[in-house]
């Protein structure tokens, strides 16, 4: 006599569908929640308009007060100007500065000069140089914006 013996394997549950089914109950909480918090929103008090709007003073600070009408300014539309304002031309002679010679190396070809209106130390280069100078010479120039700050150009003894 045979003996037939069946094994039924142990059928385990898919990791899929127990993935599936604990996705779909955040879902569900999640809305839940959702809905929760929009019944909570509906039943607090609605705000007015009014009581959003908010109104900025002379100062530039936000307040909830609005502005009073009797400080209102009068500006006329001509007197308001876009973009940058035009510069008128500047004076050569304005141009021209006064200054003594505070340091001077003539090998390396460069120095200072102490202008004698703003007292600043300006650089100068051999380059700019019109006469010959030495240090402590009474001196005119004109500036120039260099690389580092101001250069001083067509440098001249005074007489």
């Amino acid at each position: 006599m045979a003996y037939h013996l069946t094994q039924t394997p142990l059928m385990a549950r898919s990791q899929d569908s127990f993935n599936k089914r604990e996705n779909e109950k955040k879902r569900q909480k999640k809305k839940k929640d959702k809905l929760q918090k929009k019944e909570e929103r509906k039943s607090t008090e609605t705000k007015d308009f009014e009581d959003m709007i908010a109104y900025v003073d002379e100062f530039g600070n936000i307040t909830d007060t609005p502005p009073d009408p009797k400080n209102k300014e009068k500006i006329n539309a001509e007197d308001i100007q876009l973009g940058v304002p035009k510069q008128e031309p500047i004076d050569p002679a304005d141009l021209i500065r006064n200054g003594v010679v505070t340091y001077y190396n003539q090998s390396k070809g460069y120095g200072f000069i102490k202008d004698l209106e703003s007292q600043e130390s300006i650089f100068f280069h051999i380059n700019g140089l019109l006469d010959e100078v030495q240090e402590r010479d009474k001196v005119t120039f004109e500036t120039e914006m260099g690389q580092k700050g101001l250069n001083a150009i067509k440098v001249k003894l005074l007489n």
